[in-house]
């Protein structure tokens, strides 16, 4: 989880592209923020002068290629459908298999006649007749502007509105006896429902009033009504249905849902009468990961999936950064709840999605130090399937999940694949056999240099990160490099083609080599290399980094007088930190960032997220907190240092970007802050998404010539 334009000459200096009749932030912090500001009135992004024309080229070209998502096949393998982006367009296309032929696809539509609409999220009816969808595409006049579910039927090959409701839907998914259809719902929501979009302005009694919840809903198709079917009490995150159809299992915990889903439990519910006359109850777990016993203690659960005999609850449990960045150990337990068992301990990989294939297997997904690993895993042996195995070096998805897998009941598979050469196209097939379907962005070529797997060991630990090529790359030659750490710090980073937005592709264009290490706290190599920071964020992982920087001077002319670094969230933050550690980097971009572990605590909207890592509340523990402080050590930095946030981050707050540029300033360290407004953690709007990475670019350019 990318803006600003050249550095200023002053070194003290602050250009803010911000309007400050779009400024409605009421904290007195920020507003002391907004008093020195220099406004840009009525525009979103003041224009970055191009040092570089190379810069909008590249930007231009990652912008025009189509996204691609939410890919399912149906259950007998015959059909698939997947989602092509085109500009805001979201297009829903339906081909048949196994050729795919692009002159037969299809465009499901809801028959508004609207151009400038999106569909998302389809998922077959499970016998393979009938698909659900999400559409903002609504073709009655007053209806609800939200986006709403839609079923469409194969054989009529005509779409007809399930719901009517007024608020936010997401996560649809089919009752197993194709009677109903189940999703997640925020009523008369402002927002999209998380951290990662911006947070509501400070208004009025905080944390109590406008708070919005999310709970599990469903629409029954035969009468066309919904209903509640989660508490009321609880904030629900994700959920599943129960293999006879008469129930659900959830992750839940009371609201505010953005922050306490660290301390999530989890849940099932009933659908019937009485389960309904009890939503106003706070349901007692089945599994509560505050309070069990075993590696699971304290952690978080994802993807609960009932198995088809509706005996046993498989979900991955680890320590995780952020919902839906899900990475950890696969745990087993009774349905009727009970302690959980982890099933592969010691794993060398961080499994991330699961399914069941009858009653004693498992359909998986995990990150490995070299990929995506799909496999099928033995509940009751503990291995794998060598059958069903395969490795990709590619990032892959198909569903709601990353690293999601469409599977069809004769084990052909559908998923959507890209990597640092290849943009995303929809690949199907045998595993074994996988081949492209799409040829959507055929001919798109990279404008960056080559991509290879790194390998290197320190204390103890072996490492692993990806080093791309300068794009013109000459052996002879010495180059530049920027090294990219990423967001979590329970993340990876992994093969994938880039989108608009803040990250290290673009560099490679510019002829950097761009280092993107996975240091001890990442995902890839086992729980126990996840967990390998805890309390000690800013050390063992900076000395992986730096070490790994090392190994890759000692191997490719990298110009060690001009080193970059950079990084969003955790990478921001270890921007912020590495800097007052070593003045080997000659500068630095910090992306929403965090300086000031100890009064972040107090300022972010995800405080619960904070004590599995540092073990202890900063009120219990400050010590451990101001360890990891870049604040505190301010006075160690020499390297110019560019600052960009969004106003409205509830993960990584602005006043924590702006208490580090101003530490900076007041020390006489070259330094540029700039905020983004109505931006939360992810940014949304194109315009800053380019404004971001076009200034980033530039700034290493001015400061690394």
């Amino acid at each position: 989880m990318q803006i600003l334009h050249r550095a200023a000459r002053n070194f003290f200096s602050i250009q803010i592209t911000m309007s400050i009749m779009t400024l409605r932030l009421r904290c007195p912090f920020l507003a002391l923020v907004l008093g020195l500001l220099t406004a840009a009135h009525g525009q979103s992004g003041a224009a970055a002068p191009h040092e570089d024309p190379r810069i909008p080229a590249i930007l231009n070209a990652i912008a025009s290629v189509h996204g691609i998502g939410d890919a399912a096949i149906s259950p007998d393998a015959k059909h698939l459908v997947y989602v092509v982006h085109q500009g805001k367009l979201r297009l829903l296309h339906l081909a048949t298999l196994p050729a795919a032929d692009p002159a037969t696809v299809q465009i499901v539509s809801t028959g508004s006649g609207q151009t400038d609409c999106a569909n998302s999220s389809p998922v077959w009816s499970p016998d393979g007749t009938q698909l659900a969808f999400l559409s903002t595409c609504i073709p009655n006049a007053g209806d609800s502007p939200f986006a709403q579910v839609f079923v469409y039927s194969l054989a009529r090959a005509v779409a007809h509105q399930l719901t009517r409701l007024p608020g936010n839907i997401s996560s649809p998914a089919w009752s197993p006896d194709g009677h109903k259809i189940g999703f997640l719902y925020v009523a008369n929501a402002t927002r999209t429902a998380g951290a990662l979009a911006p947070m509501k302005p400070f208004a009025g009694v905080i944390g109590e009033d406008g708070v919005e919840v999310q709970h599990v809903w469903m629409a029954d198709l035969a009468e066309g009504s919904s209903s509640l079917v989660s508490s009321t009490k609880l904030h629900a995150y994700e959920f599943s249905w129960a293999p006879d159809s008469r129930g659900v299992l959830y992750v839940a915990a009371p609201p505010p849902g953005e922050n306490n889903w660290w301390t999530a439990r989890l849940y099932a519910a009933s659908l019937s009468g009485e389960a309904g006359r009890s939503a106003n109850a706070l349901p007692t777990p089945l599994l509560d990961p505050t309070t069990v016993a075993g590696p699971l203690h304290g952690l978080q659960i994802a993807l609960p999936r009932y198995s088809p005999d509706g005996k046993t609850i498989a979900f991955i449990g680890g320590l995780m950064s952020d919902q839906g960045a899900t990475g950890g150990d696969i745990y087993t337990m009774p349905a009727t709840g009970g302690e959980p068992t982890d099933i592969t301990p010691g794993r060398p990989g961080s499994p991330a999605w699961l399914e069941w294939h009858g009653n004693s297997e498992l359909t998986v997904s995990e990150r490995t130090a070299r990929g995506t690993h799909i496999f099928r895993y033995n509940t009751a042996t503990r291995t794998d399937d060598k059958d069903f195995n395969l490795t990709l070096p590619a990032s892959v998805i198909a569903e709601d999940f990353p690293l999601s897998i469409s599977v069809a009941h004769d084990d052909t598979v559908a998923l959507i694949q890209s990597d640092y050469t290849h943009p995303s196209e929809v690949f199907a097939g045998e595993l074994a056999h996988l081949r492209q379907v799409t040829h959507i962005n055929d001919g798109v070529k990279p404008l960056w240099g080559h991509a290879e797997s790194v390998e290197w060991t320190n204390e103890g630990y072996h490492a692993q990160g990806w080093l791309m090529f300068p794009a013109h790359y000459d052996p002879a030659k010495k180059y530049p490099m920027i090294v990219l750490v990423h967001g979590g710090p329970s993340n990876v980073n992994e093969p994938r083609w880039p989108a608009l937005g803040y990250g290290g592709v673009p560099f490679s264009a510019l002829d950097y080599f761009v280092f993107m290490p996975n240091p001890r706290g990442s995902y890839g190599q086992g729980e126990k290399y996840t967990q390998a920071n805890v309390k000690d964020f800013g050390y063992g992982d900076l000395r992986d980094i730096l070490t790994g920087v090392d190994a890759v001077e000692k191997k490719y002319p990298v110009d060690d007088h001009r080193l970059g670094l950079t990084g969003w969230s955790y990478g921001g933050f270890m921007t912020m930190f590495a800097v007052t550690q070593t003045n080997r980097f000659k500068a630095a971009v910090a992306g929403a960032g965090i300086s000031n572990w100890q009064s972040y605590y107090g300022e972010n909207s995800i405080d619960q997220w904070m004590v599995p890592f540092f073990g202890a509340s900063v009120y219990d523990d400050p010590a451990v907190y101001a360890r990891s402080s870049a604040i505190n050590f301010i006075k160690n930095v020499k390297t110019p240092t560019l600052v960009v946030v969004g106003d409205r981050d509830g993960e990584c707050p602005a006043p924590q970007s702006f208490e580090f540029w101003h530490a900076l300033r007041a020390e006489g360290v070259q330094t540029q802050l700039v905020v983004y407004p109505n931006e939360g953690h992810h940014f949304y709007d194109p315009a800053h998404q380019r404004d971001v990475l076009e200034r980033a670019l530039n700034w290493f350019q001015q400061q690394m010539p």
